[in-house]
């Protein structure tokens, strides 16, 4: 290894480094094997394709190049009021207790933080990363569905009892949790909007039982049928993160499923694939994209057509039963 590769961060290129179109990853790192296919299918060559792209523009009269725009910023820290107990215990999850037998939980806390490192990982044209992204949002937004369908129909019988006389409200904390959030990443607002929703809907449920409209155990039923999805889907991504951010799977791109991909590449997709399964085509070619993502490539009309025919087995020498596919 040269002084030079030694400074090279993984998938990454130095300054001045040509990169790869599709991934952006250096060319001398992982070689393009849309340059050996793509000219067959488009043999016009490259100067021919510069000149049609015109001169460049010039700068306008008066632009300091020097001069850099900042990067938005909160100016405010973003916070999440929660005033029951069941849900700041579900968004802060537990640390593992040896000594007293306790076994960590997932929080929301936690699992944000696992989105928003797969959102990072999008940004190197990972498929795996999307493919978990699009199923623990759409997961996500079902379980938040069912939370706000039931929280409506327990507000029904509130507004039922008013219209007879008996008005009351939803309790609320005297004292209501102030949680700064600090997140950096879409998901984790998603994540956070789930939880003052199910806050909610426990207020709800609670107010209920002290106005005996519910019994105390279906109270408790209600709240346990809220969290459980919660719970579950904030634990479905460790296993994918493990594995997608291990030293073998962190540099995967797209371009190692591809024809003329070198031979450690052509590991790295039989290892994705015995691991968590075939990515879905649609989201291996970019048809089914993530609400959020990094990915930021500009194909050509030959390179998605490697992507749509690419093999996406690997193989015949994939373990079958070995897949992960069934996470989320």
């Amino acid at each position: 290894m040269t002084p030079r590769d030694a400074d090279r961060p993984i998938g990454g290129a130095l300054a001045g480094e040509p990169t790869d179109a599709l991934t952006g990853a250096p060319r001398s790192l992982h070689p393009d094997p849309f340059e050996a296919l793509a000219g067959a299918a488009d043999p016009a060559p490259a100067a021919a394709a510069r000149a049609a792209d015109g001169p460049q523009a010039a700068p306008a009269p008066g632009w300091d190049a020097d001069f850099e725009i900042g990067a938005l910023a909160d100016r405010v820290p973003d916070t999440m009021i929660l005033h029951t107990r069941d849900a700041y215990a579900l968004f802060n999850g537990r640390l593992a207790n040896p000594l007293h037998g306790r076994e960590a939980i997932a929080g929301a806390r936690r699992f944000g933080d696992m989105l928003k490192a797969l959102w990072n990982l999008s940004a190197h044209d990972n498929p795996y990363a999307d493919w978990i992204l699009i199923r623990a949002y759409d997961r996500l937004r079902a379980i938040r569905a069912e939370i706000r369908r039931e929280t409506a129909a327990r507000e029904d019988a509130i507004e039922a009892l008013a219209r007879i006389g008996l008005t009351f409200g939803v309790m609320a904390s005297r004292r209501p949790k102030a949680v700064e959030l600090g997140f950096r990443s879409p998901y984790g607002y998603a994540t956070a909007e789930a939880m003052v929703e199910f806050d909610y809907h426990v207020r709800v449920v609670k107010t209920l039982v002290l106005k005996d409209r519910l019994s105390d155990k279906a109270g408790r039923d209600a709240i346990y049928a809220a969290s459980r999805p919660l719970r579950s889907l904030f634990l479905a991504p460790i296993p994918w993160l493990k594995a997608l951010f291990d030293d073998e799977l962190r540099p995967l791109t797209r371009a190692d499923f591809l024809p003329g991909a070198d031979p450690a590449a052509r590991r790295r997709a039989r290892a994705a694939v015995a691991r968590f399964g075939e990515v879905p085509r649609d989201v291996f070619t970019g048809t089914n994209a993530p609400r959020h993502t990094r990915r930021r490539v500009n194909l050509s009309a030959a390179e998605l057509r490697l992507l749509a025919t690419a093999s996406l087995a690997v193989g015949d020498d994939r373990d079958e039963s070995a897949g992960d596919s069934d996470l989320l």
